[in-house]
């Protein structure tokens, strides 16, 4: 254990971070930057004197819980994890869930890509951040509560508006193949994580296809190159599919784009200019 270096460490974590950022009132005048000790420690679940004390490069070894509370109160990323483990002499484990925060670049990037409908999928196949055209084919994902933007728990328990299953794609039996294959394979990556667990277990009691598939034990995916999207204003759109890794993220970039002079690029381009703007109205 590195006390002196690992207080430096904490230290600089602490002071970069905002109080909104962390969820608290900014309160009156603040005397140092970012977060104050206390704050801290309460994020992380410890101690005040305790936290003050691994600051002061005083404090015994903390356990693998407290560098979880910490990395977490600190939003430390994966390879700052990484260190904070090492520093404390404890090697890190797995990291305790999938990523959910997309890196700003790639934000930005789903807004330069006008004519193409872009999402970011974590590793449970969670969609993390879509751009206009995405949210115009498929749905408005801001409108709805996070857990209804899983893409795994809607192709195998819905809903599906009008029986249409997970937005009336034409490979919707295939993609729960793929995504049942790569859950299972995200599962052993992250067995610590609760909220992957709870995924798994509302699959298996909720969907007699998705218990078959997954006792299959298969991990290896199948790519799709291609689908077509039943959407209930411009009708059938048929896009090539790509799929962009993140691989310090353990995301994915979802590109779905119509050939050029196709019905399809007109019916995307027409989304474009229809876009989210209430579409139940419309139908």
């Amino acid at each position: 254990m590195d006390r002196r270096e690992l207080a430096a460490f904490l230290r600089s974590r602490r002071e970069r971070i905002t109080p909104a950022e962390a969820g608290l009132p900014a309160g009156p005048r603040r005397r140092t930057p970012g977060l104050r000790r206390e704050e801290a420690a309460h994020l992380a679940f410890i101690s005040t004197e305790y936290y003050t004390r691994l600051e002061q490069a005083r404090g015994p070894r903390p356990s693998r819980e407290v560098l979880t509370g910490l990395a977490r109160a600190l939003r430390l990323s994966d390879a700052e994890r990484d260190h904070l483990h090492h520093l404390a002499g404890a090697p890190p484990g797995p990291p305790p869930g999938p990523a959910r925060e997309v890196r700003q670049s790639i934000l930005d990037l789903l807004g330069r890509l006008p004519h193409a409908a872009a999402i970011v999928t974590s590793a449970m196949f969670e969609v993390l951040a879509w751009n206009e055209l995405a949210a115009a084919l498929m749905e408005d994902f801001s409108a709805v509560p996070r857990r209804e933007r899983n893409l795994v728990r809607r192709v195998f328990l819905g809903p599906r508006p009008g029986g249409r299953r997970l937005y009336g794609v034409s490979d919707a039996g295939a993609f729960a193949r793929v995504s049942a294959r790569r859950l299972r394979a995200a599962a052993a990556r992250y067995p610590d994580d609760p909220e992957m667990a709870g995924l798994v277990e509302e699959l298996l009691d909720g969907s007699e296809e998705f218990a078959r598939l997954w006792a299959a034990h298969d991990v290896s995916p199948e790519p799709t190159l291609r689908k077509t999207f039943a959407h209930p204003l411009v009708g059938p759109v048929t896009v090539n599919c790509d799929v962009l890794d993140i691989t310090d993220r353990d995301q994915q970039v979802v590109l779905y784009t119509a050939a050029p002079g196709s019905p399809s690029e007109e019916a995307l381009r027409l989304l474009s200019v229809i876009g989210t703007q209430r579409m139940d109205a419309l139908r």
